[in-house]
């Protein structure tokens, strides 16, 4: 039961902050996109650059951010470049990665360019 929870949760998570981007703009380009080398929760476009966005929920910002290991972020790095090669201008399109955390009453804080590869 718990893991249901967790999962909606986490889809709830994602959908507010993709509707955040929305408002600001962005156009979704993907939801949960998996690649062969991982997932990446949310992908949007602005302007010419494509913004990747892992999202994170936990009881407090901090606990959220802390939950984002080595290992997943070189997996995110992976799939970006997969999503990337099926663009038009490949690797060299302009793009950054944000962090959206979210914390156990529904608030979000977005860090832009959060991880750099």
């Amino acid at each position: 039961m718990r893991s249901l929870t967790n999962y909606l949760a986490g889809l709830a998570a994602e959908q507010s902050v993709a509707i955040r981007y929305i408002r600001g703009g962005h156009t979704l380009l993907g939801h949960r996109w998996r690649g062969i080398g991982g997932e990446i929760d949310l992908i949007f476009e602005k302007a010419g650059t494509c913004v990747f966005v892992e999202v994170k929920k936990s009881k407090a910002f901090a606990r959220a951010a802390e939950s984002l290991g080595p290992r997943q972020i070189q997996r995110l790095f992976g799939a970006a470049s997969e999503f990337l090669s099926g663009q038009p201008k490949g690797d060299l399109t302009p793009s950054r990665f944000d962090v959206a955390l979210v914390d156990q009453s529904g608030q979000i804080e977005v860090i832009e360019n959060a991880l750099c590869a």
